[in-house]
C-alpha cells in the first residue's frame, strides 16, 4: 500500500492521474487506428508527452518526477529491460541465419497445398515465432512468404491470415524469450519468499493451455481449410530458402531445454547465442562479418547490433510505461482499484481473483491496442495484488493474465493492432488479395480458441495452483494465519 502521507497528488484529485495514461491512449488510437503507422517510438512519445503534461497538474512537481523516476528504477522495470537487451541477440541471430526460409524450404518441398498448406502454415509459424519470441516481427517475416504462396496452392486466404497470425500469437504466448512471458512472469512475486515468478516455470505451467488450444486450432484450420480450398500445385510455387538453415534448430532446442531446467533466462539465452553463433560459422549461415563489422558509411554493422537496435524502441516504450506506473503507484491509483476489488468476497475467492485477472487485463489490454507487452507491463502490479490476496501461486497469475491478454485482448476488433498489422501485410501482393481487419478476427482461431481454454480453465480449476510456505506450487491455498486476539476471542467464545 501506498503511505498516505507520501502520496503523489494532483489538482483536481486522483483524475489528474489518468492525465498520463489518457494521453497515452490517445496516441494508440490516433497512430495504430487513424493513421496506421505501427511504430514503438510513436508510442513512446505519447506516453512521454503524457508524463509532461500531467507533471503541470501535480501539486509538488518534484514529487511528480521522483514517482516517475521511482517506477522505472523499479526490480521488475530493471529486470524486464536487462532481458529484454539479452533475448534480442538471440532474435537477431535467428533471423540473421534465415531460420524461417529452412521451414519455407521444408513445407513446399512436401508439396501441402490448400487447407494442409493452411495447417502446415500455422504450425511452421508457430515454431518461427516460438524461435524468435516476437509476434509482430514474425508476422511481418511471415506474411510475405506464406500468404501470396498460400494463395497461389489453393490456400482459403482469410483463412491463411488467421493462421499466420494465430500462429505469432503462439510463439508470442509460449516462447520463454518473449516479451509477454517476461513481463507476465517478472510482474509477478512471491509472497513467502524473495523474487518474482521464473520464465521457465511460468511457461511450463502456461503449456498445457497453449498446447490444447494449438492443437485445436490446428484441427480447424485443417478441417475448414479443406472444406474451403481451390486445389493448386506445389510445382506452380517458385521454392526459395535453402534446408541448410534448419540446422539452427539445434541452438533453439538448446535454448528452450536451458531455460525449462534452469528457469534462468539470462543463461538459457546466453548458451542459446554461443551455440548459435559457433554452428552459424562452422555451416557457413555466419560470417564474422555478419557478427561484427562496419558498414560501407561508417555505421556499426552485425546482428548484435542489429538486436540491440531492433529492441530498443521497446525499452524506450517500457521506460515510459514503467514512468507512468510509478506516478500511479503513488498517487494511490492501483489501491483504490485493489481495494474496491478487495471489498467483493467473491473476489476474495481463488475464482473471483482469477476472473477480476481475467477481466481485468482483457479491458488493459484493449486499452493498449492488443499491444501485450505494455499492456501486462500496466496490469501486472494490479494482478499481482489481487492474486496474491487469494493465495495463487505466481506461476498461476502470470498465466491467467497472459492468455487472457494473447487471447480475446489480442484481437478485439477495431482497436487491435494485430489484425490492422495483418490487414496492412495483405496488401501489396498481385496473386493475393487485400482482407479488411475485422474479417480476419474470426479467422484467427488460436486466440478465439485460447480464451475459451483459460476460461474453462478458470471455472474448473484446471491447473490452479497456490503458493506454498517457501514459494513451491500446492494444489490447496495454505491455512489462513490466526492472529493472538483472534486466538484469544475463540477461547473467551
Amino acid at each position: 500500500m501506498t503511505d498516505t502521507s507520501e502520496r503523489l497528488e494532483f489538482r483536481g484529485g486522483i483524475i489528474g492521474a489518468l492525465i498520463a495514461p489518457a494521453t497515452f491512449l490517445i496516441g494508440v488510437i490516433a497512430y495504430f487506428v487513424i493513421f496506421r503507422v505501427f511504430d514503438m517510438n510513436a508510442l513512446t512519445a505519447s506516453g512521454l508527452a503524457g508524463l509532461l503534461i500531467s507533471a503541470l497538474f501535480a501539486r509538488r512537481y518534484s514529487k511528480f518526477w521522483d514517482s516517475v523516476i521511482l517506477g522505472v528504477s523499479s526490480r521488475t522495470s530493471i529486470t524486464l529491460l536487462l532481458i529484454l537487451l539479452v533475448v534480442s541477440l538471440v532474435s537477431a541471430l535467428i533471423k540473421q541465419t534465415g531460420v524461417s526460409e529452412g521451414f519455407v524450404w521444408l513445407a513446399s518441398t512436401l508439396g501441402v497445398t490448400g487447407g494442409w498448406f493452411i495447417a502446415v502454415t500455422f504450425i511452421v509459424v508457430c515454431a518461427i515465432a516460438m524461435s524468435t519470441g516476437t509476434s509482430i516481427g514474425t508476422l511481418f517475416t511471415a506474411f510475405p512468404i506464406f500468404y501470396p504462396a498460400g494463395v497461389i496452392l489453393g490456400a482459403d486466404p482469410l483463412l491463411l491470415a488467421g493462421a499466420i497470425l494465430s500462429g505469432a500469437l503462439f510463439g508470442d504466448n509460449l516462447a520463454p524469450i518473449s516479451d509477454s512471458s517476461i513481463v507476465s512472469s517478472s510482474t509477478q512475486r512471491y509472497r513467502n519468499r524473495e523474487g518474482s515468478a521464473e520464465i521457465g516455470g511460468v511457461v511450463k505451467a502456461r503449456a498445457k493451455y497453449a498446447l490444447v488450444a494449438a492443437g485445436i486450432s490446428a484441427i480447424l484450420f485443417l478441417v475448414i481449410g479443406s472444406m474451403r480450398s481451390q486445389g493448386g500445385t506445389a510445382a506452380e510455387l517458385e521454392v526459395s530458402g535453402t534446408p541448410l538453415s534448419l540446422v539452427m534448430v539445434f541452438p533453439i532446442a538448446l535454448l528452450l531445454f536451458v531455460a525449462f531446467w534452469k528457469k534462468d533466462i539470462f543463461l538459457a539465452a546466453t548458451v542459446g547465442l554461443i551455440s548459435g553463433v559457433a554452428l552459424g560459422l562452422l555451416t557457413g549461415l555466419l560470417t564474422l562479418s555478419d557478427v561484427m563489422s562496419a558498414n560501407d558509411d561508417g555505421t556499426p554493422g552485425g546482428f548484435l547490433v542489429a538486436g540491440v537496435a531492433n529492441i530498443l524502441p521497446l525499452i524506450g516504450l517500457g521506460i515510459v510505461i514503467f514512468g507512468i506506473i510509478g506516478v500511479l503507484q503513488q498517487a494511490g491509483l492501483f489501491d483504490l482499484i485493489v481495494d474496491a476489488v478487495g471489498k467483493s468476497a467473491f473476489a476474495k475467492t481463488p475464482l473471483g481473483a482469477e476472473i477480476a485477472i481475467g477481466i481485468g487485463a482483457l479491458a488493459t489490454a484493449t486499452i493498449f491496442a492488443g499491444v501485450n507487452g505494455p499492456s501486462m507491463i500496466m496490469f501486472g502490479p494490479v494482478a499481482d495484488r489481487i492474486g496474491a490476496a487469494a493465495g495463487l501461486h505466481p506461476y498461476r497469475r502470470a498465466n491467467v493474465m497472459d492468455c487472457v491478454t494473447l487471447g480475446l485482448g489480442s484481437v478485439v476488433p477495431v482497436v487491435s493492432s494485430f489484425l490492422l498489422i495483418a490487414s496492412l501485410l495483405t496488401q501489396g501482393h498481385e496473386s493475393a488479395p487485400v482482407l479488411a481487419a475485422p474479417a480476419i478476427f474470426l479467422a484467427a482461431f488460436y486466440p478465439l480458441v485460447l480464451t475459451v481454454v483459460i476460461l474453462l480453465a478458470i471455472l474448473t480449476g484446471w491447473g490452479r495452483r497456490f503458493e506454498g510456505e517457501n514459494g513451491e506450487e500446492r494444489k490447496t491455498p495454505l491455512p489462513a494465519k490466526i492472529s493472538d486476539d483472534e486466538l484469544e476471542s475463540s477461547r473467551l467464545g
